[in-house]
């Protein structure tokens, strides 16, 4: 009997303590519950956070752009100290001929009047009439009337200012959209920031609106960037219907306005279709996701290359049946083509004089030694380099029949499997081999390689991806990728702080002068 009870209490005393550990188990799972319970409301929290602070980052750097444009431009011309036609006179070159028919159809009785005297135009080319709004892309002109007299702005501003500020505040959307564009491809609004800092550094590279403001790509290319975010967002993974027909309304509305705004939008579309060509043949789906179903990233894909053959067909036909009929207007285009390639030679004044123009010429050294003295050039070929390895192996991994994964982790290390990064990669490498055979094209390709650096100076993923290569054994790689994507981007911006802030500051106080008393006198 005494063992028993020996036993018996021996029994009790085992069980209490298992008895404290279920409670402190329960415990911890009623706390696991509270914790989940409150950790959605946390996240949706943060991203809205997240999402806001980077929307008024974006909104912010384009009205900053917007004001120091305005400011240059005030303190290099004086522009508010000036008479109406000392202001006009500061629209130098051929663009001021946009000016002048902005004018016309603010001074003629009606907008229907004004209208048909520019379809109908017999004071541009002697001796005969043509369409100006087609042959010169008025298109701009137009709207900027209508809104002026529609708005009632006659009566608060004058012409001038208010055609001027139309073409800054599309520049303030142009810097918007490329931030939206390396916000969306690194997740961090930080690499918005640092795209701005590299645009308005090398703003003698990255745009014309300060030599000229009414030429017909500082209208346009701002509707090009917008296109360019609203692809990028198209091509993101994981996107849900909504997202992705809104995403394609956008792009589709963008690419429209695109090509009203610019007679060669044509040529940039083909460059942006081949690009989305070459993503779909460097595809890193899987072979049983080449279905064309519906939300697949092929689907996709088919879907944009349609939408870009439907707009750029008509003219890609119309462009090779003028190769082949002899047509006036195409023959000049095509003879420049030849002799700026080496394949014939001429006499003509026109196409020689076209030859010896700089924006016709490739680019000179002190274009890269710009790019390469703001920090812009090492980092974009770094990136670049980390890209195209990146894509090589996701490229050999899928010719070897290797699984690919359907959500790519930060862990995986592996940036080209993303189709947003492929396009850039493909898109800035086409524009870059035009734009250093001619000049002019590099106001279209800086800006993208400032986002693309941007984007991959800041983004986690790059950092694993060139990690994992490095096999770092002594520093947790992932910590590591985390920290050099906020720590190498700050270290650039206290670099421009120091360095290039003070330039600009010296730009705005410093007042230049500009007067040409000739071209006055000649026109009063």
């Amino acid at each position: 009997m005494a063992e028993a009870e020996g036993s018996l209490a021996e029994m009790r005393q085992r069980k209490k303590p298992k008895n404290s550990e279920s409670q402190e188990i329960a415990k911890e799972k009623i706390n696991n519950t509270s914790v989940s319970g409150r950790s959605p409301k946390y996240v949706l929290f943060q991203r809205f956070a997240k999402i806001f602070i980077g929307c008024l980052a974006a909104v912010t750097s384009g009205m900053m752009h917007v004001f120091y444009l305005s400011a240059y431009h005030e303190r290099k011309f004086w522009f508010s100290n000036r008479q109406e036609l000392e202001r006009e006179i500061t629209f130098q070159g051929d663009s001021a001929i946009y000016y002048s028919y902005y004018k016309d159809l603010l001074k003629a009785p009606s907008f229907e009047r004004g209208i048909y005297e520019l379809t109908h135009n017999n004071k541009t080319v002697s001796l005969k009439t043509i369409n100006a709004v087609q042959q010169m892309s008025l298109y701009p002109e137009l709207i900027a009337s209508v809104l002026y007299q529609a708005t009632g702005s006659n009566e608060v501003i004058e012409p001038v200012y208010f055609y001027i500020g139309l073409v800054f505040g599309l520049q303030g959307i142009y810097v918007t959209a490329l931030f939206a564009t390396s916000w969306l491809m690194s997740g961090t609004w930080l690499a918005g920031m640092l795209t701005v800092a590299w645009f308005l550094i090398n703003r003698v590279d990255t745009t014309r609106i300060e030599y000229s403001i009414p030429l017909r790509e500082n209208w346009a290319l701002p509707y090009f960037a917008c296109q360019v975010a609203a692809l990028t967002g198209y091509l993101k993974r994981n996107l849900n219907t909504y997202a992705e027909r809104f995403c394609y309304l956008l792009m589709s509305a963008w690419t429209y306005t695109f090509m009203v705004m610019w007679e060669y939008s044509h040529y940039i579309l083909f460059i942006q279709a081949l690009s989305l060509l070459l993503l779909d043949i460097f595809s890193v789906e899987q072979s049983n996701k080449l279905n064309g179903k519906k939300g697949t990233f092929v689907a996709k894909v088919m879907k944009v290359i349609k939408f870009y053959l439907v707009c750029t067909l008509p003219v890609t036909l119309n462009v090779i049946m003028k190769m082949f009929v002899p047509h006036k207007e195409n023959e000049h285009m095509l003879k420049f083509l030849e002799v700026k390639f080496g394949l014939n030679m001429t006499k003509n004044f026109t196409l020689n004089w076209l030859l010896c123009q700089e924006s016709f010429q490739a680019p000179s050294q002190d274009f890269f030694l710009r790019l390469t003295q703001s920090s812009l050039l090492p980092f974009y070929i770094l990136v670049l380099i980390i890209c195209l390895i990146s894509m090589t192996q996701v490229i050999f991994r899928r010719i070897s029949g290797k699984s690919q994964k359907e959500t790519v982790t930060l862990e995986d290390g592996q940036i080209g499997e993303k189709p947003e990064v492929i396009y850039h990669v493909i898109h800035t490498l086409l524009l870059g081999c035009l734009a250093m055979v001619i000049e002019g094209l590099k106001f279209i390709w800086t800006p993208y390689v400032c986002m693309l650096a941007a984007f991959g100076v800041c983004s986690p993923e790059l950092w694993m991806t060139l990690l994992k290569w490095l096999r770092l054994k002594t520093v947790h790689p992932v910590l590591l990728a985390l920290i050099l994507s906020m720590a190498v981007p700050t270290i650039i911006g206290l670099s421009f702080w120091k360095e290039f802030f003070p330039r600009l500051i010296t730009e705005l106080t410093e007042l230049q002068e500009f007067y040409d008393p000739d071209t006055v006198e000649l026109m009063t």
